[in-house]
């Protein structure tokens, strides 16, 4: 009120604006009410006979041409919505709202600070700046504090911040309403709370929290109270230390500070504010012509405002007041321009008898536009508001231990973005006088390696770390997806990188492999010596009984089934796969086939009903040759036909990097029928020998080959019987290994059974090697 004065006087004594004119003023208190604002509102438009007679040099028009006020912006919008339909300009100072942006329900109103839009955006950028993304509010019932904290929260949480809760405060609130604020307030996870009041509606809650002794939080204040001296004293201390804010620019006006300790208590009318002020100040009364009941000492008038230490001596820089200050130069500039003082009139005077409405003074004072004497320039944009600048103020205690507003950066609106906050945070004190920045939080961010998994019904910033998939990676803090690595590639054990897959084959060097070689071997070497013993004794009765060529072949076909085993180990390549299956499939075919002849053989030699029959001599050698040709054509012709169509391929399989992080070298059968067709016929093969054998296991004689045929084939077949359901269930390389040990078992089977007990008799009882003890006519 007194930066007021203090500007139209000095307007008044500046020549060179609105020259030959004095302004003039009437004060009115709000009280920060609607009803009496406008009670003021209507004593001032509508004056009575009294005071117009009392002001017969007013200029023509309304009395009150124009209005600089009010602080709050829920009056502002009453008094403001009254007067614009009569375009009678309401300048604000502090009235803050964006809900006052509207000009079609306030065309006349303007104001000397920005709009809460431009404090919201740079106050979001702040808290977003210092990572703070879990942080309470707390306001008012008022329309400065509604639209605040709703424009806040909804910016907040579109830059992916949470509202961890919202407190409003009553506008006369109880001790337990105070209470329950409080108990939210120490029982919160956030350690940033936003706040939208004025210091007044604070004072009670901050008190309670003093009492509580509540420390630990880091307040972020808007301009409302970022400069409130009563806020400051000594007991707040521990609970205010290194409240941040934003503030309007504060100068040093010169002169201000002289004239507000000049004034002095009078009895004129209008001094009245002055006067109570003097007594609340001094803690005394003044008297003018009343006596008062008041105990206290009788004021002077003569008291120094120079001893006392109040908001009101504190000048040095003014903030609010400077909103004042250019309010009342915008009105002057903008009568300057209406009463053409520009035009050179008579004498350099302005045309003071010029009658004027409200309406044009109000379209010249949307357009005023000039450089005050601190060289910023004043001007209202379309919405009549001024350029938005703040200052970032930060409450730091002094070397006397009393909390100063220190200045620690700055946000311009009008900026570019990216370039419209700026921070000195390396000289901010945070709260409880730290030098690091707290930390609010719901949930700490997860580290690399996980990711965050949204807790339910709660915000998206409490949320719970997760450990990465096998085969997913995540190498950022505060991930919500991890990614999943490339094929062939697989995840570390940190879950932070990609890393090239472990292959994984039967290998010569495995446990597993060594073991199946020397199985292999040994079944080579068995061969060879069984071999080497038959042509030893290639001349006696056991040998040439058994059909001595296709004992050779058989022996042949056994050593190739063992040795085909030794394809299936080691890293598959392009010929190994080819050949495997190929090998092994005609090996057992020509295995099998020998048998069959043998079965047939003896089935034609012990059924023959009459001696010397022909039904031998009609399957002789050439025969039986035929035979072995015939039935294993057409497992050659089957795997030449899948190697010509269709040829296996080595193949990286990652279908079990999920469960054992490797990848799987295998020969892939691209038509897999093929492989089932070459199992099928040699299954057919051994079914139609273990069937002749078994017919032929009874025939009477010393030494009965089919019936070792039948053991031999008992074996095979439930070998490979049992092969299926584990060659099918075996994962990775352990299906080669299936397959190899059903090779090695059943080779040994027909091995040991048909040659083994021949040997035996060879080599430990040769007296049995003799015609008579083959027709069983050895004495016994």
């Amino acid at each position: 009120m007194m930066t007021m004065v203090f500007t139209v006087e000095e307007i008044n004594r500046n020549s060179s604006l609105l020259p030959g004119v004095k302004l003039g003023y009437r004060l009115m208190d709000s009280c920060d009410h609607v009803h009496t604002s406008l009670q003021a509102l209507f004593s001032l438009v509508t004056p009575t006979r009294a005071q117009v007679e009392t002001l017969p040099s007013c200029l023509a028009g309304s009395p009150v041409p124009a209005m600089i006020g009010l602080a709050s912006s829920s009056p502002s919008r009453a008094v403001a919505h009254t007067l614009g339909p009569f375009s009678v300009p309401l300048v604000s100072y502090f009235a803050t709202c964006t809900c006052l942006t509207n000009k079609q329900m306030y065309p006349s109103f303007l104001r000397t600070v920005p709009s809460d839009l431009f404090q919201v955006r740079g106050l979001v950028q702040l808290v977003t700046f210092l990572d703070w993304l879990w942080v309470g509010t707390i306001g008012t019932m008022d329309d400065y504090s509604q639209y605040g904290i709703q424009a806040f929260s909804n910016q907040f949480r579109q830059q992916g911040g949470c509202v961890a809760f919202h407190l409003n405060i009553p506008k006369s609130p109880t001790v337990a309403e105070i209470q329950q604020m409080a108990d939210r307030l120490q029982s919160s996870s956030a350690k940033v709370v936003v706040v939208f009041a004025t210091e007044g509606q604070l004072l009670d809650l901050f008190v309670e929290l003093v009492v509580r002794n509540v420390t630990g939080i880091q307040w972020v204040a808007s301009e409302a109270w970022v400069t409130a001296r009563l806020l400051t004293s000594p007991r707040f201390h521990p609970l205010l230390e290194g409240t941040l804010g934003f503030s309007f620019p504060g100068v040093t006006i010169p002169g201000l500070k002289e004239f507000l300790l000049s004034v002095r208590p009078s009895p004129e009318p209008g001094m009245e504010f002055i006067n109570m002020f003097w007594e609340e100040l001094f803690g005394c009364r003044i008297e003018f012509g009343e006596a008062s009941a008041a105990e206290n000492p009788l004021c002077t008038g003569f008291e120094d405002l120079r001893n006392t230490e109040s908001s009101y001596t504190d000048v040095s820089p003014v903030r609010i007041s400077y909103n004042v200050y250019k309010a009342v130069y915008a009105i002057a500039h903008a009568l300057h321009t209406l009463m053409n003082c520009d035009s050179g009139g008579l004498k350099g005077m302005c045309e003071k008898q010029k009658s004027f409405t409200s309406g044009q003074l109000l379209n010249h004072l949307k357009a005023v536009n000039f450089t005050n004497q601190f060289e910023e320039k004043i001007y209202f944009d379309s919405n009549g508001e001024p350029a938005p600048l703040y200052d970032i103020i930060n409450w730091q205690k002094d070397s006397r231990r009393e909390i100063r507003f220190t200045t620690v950066g700055s946000y311009d609106g009008s900026a570019l973005v990216g370039q419209q906050l700026q921070m000195d945070h390396i000289n901010i004190v945070w709260t409880k006088g730290h030098s690091q920045v707290p930390v609010s939080q719901c949930s700490p961010p997860c580290p690399p390696g996980t990711r965050q998994a949204r807790r339910p019904r709660e915000p998206h910033c409490c949320f719970d770390c997760l450990t990465c998939a096998d085969g997913e990676i995540n190498n950022q803090t505060g991930s919500t997806e991890c990614t999943k690595c490339p094929e062939y590639y697989w995840s570390d054990k940190d879950k932070v990188k990609c890393i090239a897959g472990v292959e994984d084959f039967l290998s010569f060097t495995d446990t597993m492999g060594i073991i199946l070689v020397a199985l292999t071997v040994l079944g080579v070497v068995l061969t060879t010596f069984i071999t080497t013993v038959f042509h030893y004794f290639r001349s006696t009765p056991i040998v040439k009984a058994n059909n001595s060529e296709i004992s050779f072949l058989l022996l042949l076909s056994l050593k190739l089934c063992f040795l085909c085993s030794l394809l299936f180990i080691g890293q598959p390549s392009v010929w190994t796969c080819r050949l495997r299956q190929a090998a092994f499939g005609i090996s057992f075919v020509l295995c099998l086939s020998c048998l069959l002849v043998k079965t047939i053989v003896v089935l034609l030699a012990f059924r023959s009903s009459v001696p010397g029959s022909r039904a031998l001599k009609l399957f002789g050698p050439a025969q039986q040759r035929i035979l072995i040709l015939c039935t294993t054509a057409p497992q050659v012709c089957l795997c030449a036909g899948c190697l010509l169509g269709a040829p296996p391929f080595p193949f990286r399989n990652p279908t079990y990097q999920a469960t054992t992080g490797k990848i799987v070298v295998e020969c892939k059968e691209p038509w897999p029928p093929g492989f089932y067709l070459v199992l099928g016929y040699i299954g057919l093969l051994a079914f139609i020998c273990l069937l002749l054998a078994f017919l032929g296991r009874k025939l009477p004689d010393t030494f009965n080959e089919a019936k070792l045929i039948t053991f031999s084939m008992l074996i095979f077949c439930t070998v490979w019987v049992s092969f299926i359901p584990a060659y099918v269930s075996s994962p990775g390389k352990f299906t080669v290994a299936v397959e190899i040990f059903a090779i090695l078992a059943s080779s040994f089977g027909l091995l040991l059974c048909i040659f083994f007990p021949k040997c035996y008799v060879i080599l430990l009882q040769p007296e049995r090697n003799i015609k008579k003890g083959i027709t069983g006519k050895y004495p016994r």
